[in-house]
């Protein structure tokens, strides 16, 4: 167990903890400049989680291969000209995007981290006065599979009711096919997708035509990046899977209740932003929770399962088949 953390936010969140006292399957490691970052492993899994610069996973690795984008820039972290926000990796957020508060402490602050048990950490941001939360983010990794089951917990320290919501913002590898069930008892969009144009005065563009997106029975396929690349879905089906170039596929279940208030502007579930690789080499894959009513000194907690499943990609002028991925999602993300 770590020891007690004694005025922790005025000791810069280091959480350290003595090697020998971790529990089994959480030692500390370095990653690019980070030090002091929380590993867990299970043998063929691991995941490594960084609190230098919000609390994120820096690495998902199933059979020697990392899901994540993690950008290469960040090795220059605490030097001169070196990141100071989460440019990469498995990021998460709260929202609704346009009216929250910006929130530095949160999205870039340093946090606590801790070890809670076997394969499982916390991660504590410090409080937050712009939106008048504090986050806590828990991570566990099963014994035998590539399971991560990854907790956000919304917090409300301030004196009035907070309607804040979970949104996720993992950087994925690029060139994947993302695949999202539709659901046509809950869908709201014609399309089954909106895109969103950018601009300062950004538009949403409600019956989207785009050759990287299509249809094939009851599922939404994105081959690659869009012509504009925010794309957002009203799927109620709580999962959907990113299939990547190296033959695994990520796949991510969450709560996604059809009579939810999804507070965004479009009222989307989810989101993936693809854009060029040349813009940034990751697609973004974002579930976006239902709106919480957070209660002074109440808390909200909303939970993404992540899996990561052996799938191949297909060759050159083939087609994934989406009934035989949805079924091994059934059978294997549980």
């Amino acid at each position: 167990m770590c020891f007690p953390y004694l005025a922790v936010f005025a000791l810069g969140f280091l959480g350290r903890c003595w090697a020998a006292d971790l529990p089994e399957g959480v030692r500390r490691v370095q990653v690019l400049n980070y030090p002091d970052c929380f590993e867990l492993t299970n043998g063929e899994t691991r995941v490594t989680l960084g609190h230098h610069v919000g609390g994120r996973v820096l690495e998902y690795v199933w059979r020697g291969k990392n899901a994540l984008y993690l950008d290469s820039k960040e090795a220059a972290w605490g030097q001169p000209g070196g990141p100071v926000a989460p440019s990469s990796a498995g990021r998460f957020d709260i929202g609704p995007e346009m009216i929250i508060p910006k929130r530095e402490v949160l999205w870039a602050g340093e946090w606590r981290a801790e070890a809670m048990g076997p394969r499982a950490v916390r991660l504590t941001s410090q409080p937050d006065e712009a939106t008048g939360v504090q986050l806590i983010r828990e991570f566990r990794l099963a014994a035998n599979s590539p399971h991560l089951a990854c907790t956000q917990i919304i917090r409300n320290i301030s004196r009035e009711t907070k309607h804040w919501s979970h949104w996720s913002r993992t950087f994925a590898v690029h060139g994947g096919i993302g695949v999202v069930p539709l659901t046509p008892d809950s869908r709201r969009f014609p399309n089954g997708f909106v895109m969103y144009a950018p601009g300062p005065e950004a538009a949403i563009i409600i019956r989207p035509q785009d050759s990287q997106v299509r249809q094939r029975g009851s599922y939404l396929e994105v081959l690659g990046p869009t012509r504009y690349p925010k794309l957002g879905f009203d799927s109620n089906a709580g999962w959907f899977a990113y299939v990547m170039p190296h033959g695994q596929a990520f796949v991510k279940r969450y709560d996604s209740p059809r009579d939810g208030v999804y507070p965004e502007i479009a009222g989307l579930t989810l989101c993936f932003w693809y854009p060029l690789a040349s813009v940034t080499p990751a697609c973004e894959l974002e579930p976006h929770g239902p709106r919480n009513d957070i209660a002074p000194g109440a808390s909200a907690a909303y939970t993404e399962h992540w899996y990561l499943l052996a799938h191949a990609f297909p060759a050159a002028g083939e087609s994934l088949d989406l009934e035989k991925l949805a079924a091994q999602v059934e059978r294997e993300a549980r």
